[in-house]
């Protein structure tokens, strides 16, 4: 197993590159006009679209993960039915309603109204119609008790996001940043209760009187049957039904069937992942998110010059974010999250996991994510983005993890969920911008270094990469130790010139493999 470092020259390198691919003259912001298409957007490129956006969260995706006592292949098996499932329904809808996909992630779904583009009241009222038979189509797209119906809480809201490239090969679908994306979220993650949820901004358009708990009121059976009528879908939860169950048949979901990858999971081909074809094995995950990311968005937005630096600041974020957990700890991104990244990474064999070196390295990698964090952030300044506003909420878990793609044939989609992925995301949710935070399971099986930086709470503020070796190898973690071991090497220079190269009389050499390595 390889010593994953982190390293500042190394680091400098690749956001001065990043930021120097991404000059604020080749950077374009344009309005969205009609019929425009936002598939294959290039990086120096954002539009600037007003529209409705709609968040569904399934409520009960804890439920099925937890339909065992022992986080096994049942419940996972179960989980990734339930939610392939469902999957498939929810995209038959949205390509029913003339709406933009944006991303499916684990049990979330967003999705965006920009038609029709000189009615927004109607574009509202077709979010809250396009919810609702999200909801009566999911109640009924359970198939038994192993693989229910889905509970599902909407969360919709208004107003202009930026649309950028989400850079995922082969997935180059756009990304929505800005308050609207945002607030719509924090409304279906709002709270336990299923129902749909607008903000007050979305309210006032359809002419409904503003609320003081916009996460406490849905809208009720009356309020939502005007903006059914209003919109006029064309279509039906008994068609959606009837096609999803027909497709089912004709393209069988298939039976799952997992295998562990052989570490690390830099080497994961995860496009080439399937139903049959999918990975499960103790490791560690990992949420990093950008906090105040939606407030910069916001003070940004109005402006060509401003959206430009929002455009430049999150794709070196994001790209340096991904680089230090891929390169620098041998770890896989799973998917960009909006301003968030979602990674896993694992030490061992396929069939057993070294725990404490999985659960050392992330807290490492944790550290460096925030080094090269605050690193970028002041060569951005040194370049003309000042985006120092920004923190990062960083948060990890350990425990049984899966990766896998979902979906319908031809448009699968990356997936990783377990009970570590949901508590990782909680962890990171508790954090502030200075602060990184480890999951309940990863705390109890850590080395005492890692459980020393963190202490009762489980959390710590401003942990970088110099601090996370230096305390963890003073407690003796040997991960850290080797990391601070490497790091001195490289920093040894030879006090004089090297003496002359000792000389060998010229022999036949023996069997050699192509490129001169025995």
């Amino acid at each position: 197993m390889g010593t994953r470092t982190w390293n500042k020259d190394r680091a400098t390198k690749r956001v001065d590159a990043k930021i120097d691919a991404l000059p604020l003259k080749d950077i374009e912001i344009k309005e969205y006009v009609r019929d425009t298409k936002l598939a294959g957007i290039a990086n120096t490129m954002a539009y600037r679209v007003d529209g409705v956006h709609i968040y569904a969260d399934i409520l009960n995706l804890r439920d099925m993960l937890n339909v065992t006592d022992v986080e096994g292949e049942t419940c996972h098996k179960q989980t990734l039915r339930f939610l392939n499932m469902h999957y498939r329904a929810v995209h038959r809808i949205i390509g029913r309603v003339d709406s933009i996909l944006v991303d499916f992630h684990n049990q979330r779904l967003h999705s965006v109204f920009a038609k029709p583009y000189d009615d927004e009241a109607k574009r509202v009222h077709r979010a809250v119609a396009t919810g609702q038979l999200i909801t009566d189509v999911l109640a009924r797209t359970g198939e038994d008790a192993n693989h229910p119906a889905a509970k599902v809480r909407i969360g919709i809201d208004s107003g202009k996001a930026l649309a950028v490239n989400n850079g995922r090969r082969g997935h180059r679908e756009p990304l929505f940043l800005g308050e609207p994306a945002n607030y719509a979220a924090k409304r279906a993650g709002g709270g336990s209760a299923t129902g749909i949820y607008l903000t007050n901004k979305a309210r006032k358009v359809i002419g409904l009187a503003e609320v003081t708990n916009v996460d406490a009121t849905p809208l009720t059976a009356t309020e939502i049957e005007t903006s059914q009528n209003a919109a006029n879908l064309g279509v039906t939860v008994d068609q959606i039904v009837n096609e999803w169950a027909d497709d089912l048949k004709n393209n069988p979901i298939g039976n799952f069937e997992f295998t562990g990858h052989t570490p690390p999971f830099a080497t994961l081909d995860v496009e080439g992942l399937s139903v049959k074809n999918s990975r499960r094995q103790d490791a560690a995950t990992v949420y990093g998110d950008l906090d105040g990311f939606t407030a910069y968005v916001g003070n940004n937005i109005g402006t060509n010059d401003g959206a430009k630096h929002v455009v430049r600041t999150l794709h070196v974020l994001r790209a340096e974010l991904d680089a230090v957990l891929h390169e620098d700890f041998q770890g896989r991104k799973v998917r960009f999250i909006g301003d968030c990244i979602h990674g896993l990474l694992v030490e061992g064999t396929a069939q057993s996991t070294d725990v404490h070196e999985t659960i050392s390295n992330m807290a490492l990698c944790a550290g460096a994510m925030r080094s090269s964090f605050d690193l970028a952030l002041k060569r951005l300044k040194d370049k003309g983005t000042d985006a120092s506003s920004l923190g990062l909420a960083i948060g990890f878990e350990y425990g049984p993890m899966t990766v896998t793609r979902l979906g319908m044939k031809g448009e699968l989609i990356r997936c990783s969920v377990s009970r570590g992925v949901l508590a990782a995301e909680h962890e990171q949710h508790r954090c502030t911008g200075k602060q990184t935070a480890i999951g309940k399971v990863a705390y109890n099986k850590c080395t005492h270094g890692v459980h020393a930086i963190f202490g009762d709470s489980r959390i710590r503020s401003n942990l970088d990469y110099d601090t996370a070796v230096s305390e963890m190898a003073a407690k003796d973690d040997k991960t850290a130790r080797a990391a601070k071991a490497m790091a001195v090497s490289t920093l040894l220079k030879p006090a004089s010139a090297a003496a002359a190269p000792l000389t060998f009389p010229d022999r036949a050499t023996g069997p050699a493999k192509p490129g001169g390595f025995a």
